[in-house]
């Protein structure tokens, strides 16, 4: 099983970016999905996740610029990022719970780096 994140880069404050993440393997179902972020020197936050059923949930210092989503035909999860501030920067890193090679099991992508320039 893999989880390929992508989408990170380079951006202005103030502007926005997508990111995507694909799940691939022996997959029989994913309940949650989500994004977590690490910045330097600081522990992996939960920035953002979202049930199979769509509920969601965001960290207070996103909500209302962040949006999470997921298209359950693609096992992808998509993290669509408003109004960046400097403070986003960081490796952004998704993450799948759910029953994989027919056993409960948690995998995490390999993370790509978001950085904000003020």
């Amino acid at each position: 099983v893999q989880l390929q994140a992508s989408g990170g880069g380079l951006v202005q404050a103030g502007g926005s970016l997508r990111l995507s993440c694909a799940a691939s393997g022996s997959i029989f179902s994913i309940s949650n999905m989500a994004w977590y972020r690490q910045a330097l020197g600081k522990q992996r936050e939960l920035v953002a996740g979202i049930t199979s059923d769509g509920s969601t949930n965001y960290a207070d210092s996103v909500k209302g610029r962040f949006t999470i989503s997921r298209d359950n035909a693609k096992n992808t999860v998509y993290l669509q990022m408003n109004n960046v501030k400097p403070e986003d920067t960081a490796v952004y890193y998704c993450n799948a719970a759910g029953v994989f090679e027919l056993r409960v099991g948690i995998y995490w992508g390999q993370g790509t780096q978001v950085t904000v320039s003020s």
